[in-house]
């Protein structure tokens, strides 16, 4: 009954899309229409025209691939995903990952979810954000953590194990992470003085940041670190009673659950995402190594300028440690930061000294730039 009712909607869609076709075309017909005394060419037809004709047609299409749908085929779409999307819009970019996205969304409702972050991650990375939400219990570690064992210090010795799900990850606890690779940051011990020393032009400690603010009469008080990882410099800015949300992504290491781990905010954004906060509203931005030439041009020209939204007038850009090719740098990079328009209070180029750096001729920007106080 309910697919009967379906078809002879779409069927009455069908027509009333049809005829109106119809008729538009007649009256631009019949307003072309000269005598053959006076054969003067025919008037251009009016763009309001053509766009409704256009709109008139891509319904037309539309509905009849949905009337050409098997009815006698059973939908191969999640049910929980066909039921969320009529209560919240989904983003468009899920739409084209749809093997994805059914995965996700099946599942059985009102029970466990699937142990399925990497797949989240996946979808995440690949522009669908934010997720569909899902009715289903989130998985918990098998050996939960005692409230009384949490770090209070946010640069604790270790970060416990037993806080997080390890199932998709290669490591299955912190130590074989930093054996792996001790510069992730998950050996936050390793990382109080991170941001309080100075080896180069390229370092600028937390010290000379509230000097510089204090010189220039403004305040440091809330931040936003955009791909910081295991949430260092949110750690050390802590410490100062400054409090900054970290945006990460757990791309092969559990960097959210670090970071809340201790004791601050994990934004779990991917890059070219919509900054989730609203304008104007922190005095600092970082931008971390995560932020580089790897980025897609036209991605990064969107992420400054969505940086720029956040800022308060006379807040902060702080591009720490950027790199890319020199000639890139000078080229492209340079002035595109330069459309921006901020005050260049600091700006220190050094060479990429690794053996990637050497081979491709990289180095490393960082800057620090003030956003206009009004505009």
């Amino acid at each position: 009954m309910g697919f009967t009712f379906t078809t002879m909607t779409l069927n009455l869609l069908l027509l009333i899309a049809m005829v109106a076709t119809n008729i538009l075309s007649l009256y631009h017909l019949s307003s072309t229409l000269q005598s053959p005394k006076s054969p003067k060419p025919p008037p251009p037809v009016p763009d309001q025209l053509l766009h409704q004709l256009h709109t008139i047609r891509a319904t037309i299409n539309h509905l009849t691939r949905l009337q050409n749908t098997n009815p006698t085929k059973k939908s191969t779409i999640p049910s929980d995903l066909l039921l969320y999307s009529q209560l919240s819009p989904i983003a468009s970019s899920c739409h084209n990952h749809p093997e994805l996205l059914h995965k996700y969304m099946t599942y059985t409702p009102f029970s466990l979810c699937p142990s399925d972050s990497d797949l989240a991650e996946s979808l995440i990375l690949r522009g669908c954000h934010p997720l569909p939400r899902r009715r289903c219990f989130s998985q918990t570690p098998q050996k939960p953590i005692s409230p009384n064992s949490l770090p209070q210090n946010p640069f604790p010795s270790s970060l416990p194990d037993n806080a997080v799900v390890w199932d998709h990850y290669t490591c299955k606890s912190f130590d074989c992470i930093n054996r792996q690779n001790p510069n992730l940051g998950f050996d936050p011990s390793r990382d109080v003085s991170k941001f309080n020393s100075y080896k180069s032009d390229l370092d600028l400690p937390i010290n000379q940041l509230f000097q510089i603010a204090k010189a220039a009469k403004s305040v440091l008080r809330l931040g936003l670190d955009v791909g910081g990882g295991t949430g260092s410099f949110a750690a050390a800015m802590k410490l100062r009673n400054v409090t900054v949300v970290t945006t990460t992504m757990n791309v092969a290491a559990p960097n959210s659950e670090a970071v809340a781990l201790r004791g601050l905010v994990p934004l779990h954004v991917p890059l070219q995402q919509r900054l989730p906060l609203f304008d104007g509203v922190v005095d600092l931005v970082r931008c971390g190594r995560a932020v580089n030439r790897w980025i897609p041009m036209t991605v990064l020209e969107f992420l400054l300028f969505d940086v720029d939204r956040v800022l308060r007038g006379g807040g902060y850009l702080w591009v720490d440690h950027f790199f890319s090719k020199r000639v890139d740098l000078e080229k492209v990079y340079a002035p595109l930061i330069g459309k921006l328009g901020y005050k260049k209070v600091k700006w220190a180029m050094g060479n990429k000294t690794d053996a990637g750096g050497v081979k491709n001729g990289e180095v490393f920007l960082t800057a620090l730039l003030q956003k206009p106080v009004s505009r």
